[in-house]
């Protein structure tokens, strides 16, 4: 199992659905909780739903944003089954664990992203993701509890990892992380806005197309720098 896959649960409204996910997340073998504007963090709540999973509460990071959450991933998944104007890659939940342990190496850092109780993740916040999950459900009634989705996502990722067949691809150098590529998207859109490709006052579709472009590429370190001196380049020149 990946050590560095981390749960993040955006703006959990009650504390009880933390401390559930928090067991669910230890009895998969799961130990990194983030948070992002909880309502009510810490609360005893969450102590006393958590059981003997009290440690992965107490370690658990806040953050303001999403993007500071999931700033060191090189992999940001969303778990949603929100439909989307422009479609996103889409996987259920059993092939996601298969991606993960088939592409990621154990200390490749990744991010789970769970959205709000009621209104799960807004479409900004979806757009920050390479991918979404999703898990099978009834049409009739297809509604998750937080701490049970939780459970789902996790249970596959354990049970996939026991599989001596899953071993990962091996790659020459380490994936970008999701700060890296959020800087590289602001470089570029800075650079299409100075050649009038691009016009931030009525921005249609351009950017949102271009993050789903490279999210489906997993770009590397390498990569990314040589597209930043690429960009680089342009400026220099128009200037």
């Amino acid at each position: 199992m990946n050590s560095q896959i981390r749960i993040v649960l955006v703006e959990p409204s009650h504390p009880g659905n933390i401390g559930g996910a928090a067991r669910a997340m230890k009895t998969m073998g799961l130990s990194k909780l983030s948070l992002v504007r909880p309502k009510r963090f810490p609360d005893p709540q969450a102590d006393w739903r958590a059981a003997g999973a009290l440690d992965i509460i107490l370690d658990a990071e806040v953050h303001e944003t999403l993007q500071s959450a999931v700033a060191s991933c090189v992999l940001v998944a969303a778990t949603s089954a929100r439909g989307r104007h422009i479609p996103w890659p889409v996987l259920e939940s059993a092939d996601f664990a298969s991606l993960v342990h088939k592409k990621y190496g154990f200390s490749d850092p990744i991010g789970i992203v769970f959205g709000r109780e009621d209104s799960g993740l807004t479409n900004d916040e979806l757009n920050l993701c390479n991918l979404q999950v999703r898990i099978p459900a009834s049409n009739a009634y297809g509604s998750l509890n937080l701490a049970m989705s939780v459970q789902v996502i996790a249970y596959d990722l354990f049970r996939i990892g026991m599989d001596p067949d899953s071993e990962h691809d091996v790659w020459d150098r380490n994936l970008a992380t999701h700060r890296a590529v959020e800087s590289f998207y602001e470089h570029l859109e800075s650079v299409l806005t100075a050649i009038d490709f691009y016009d931030p006052d009525n921005p249609r579709e351009a950017m949102t197309r271009i993050r789903r472009l490279f999210s489906r590429i997993e770009l590397d370190e390498t990569e990314v720098q040589i597209l930043r001196g690429i960009l680089t380049h342009m400026e220099n020149a128009m200037n």
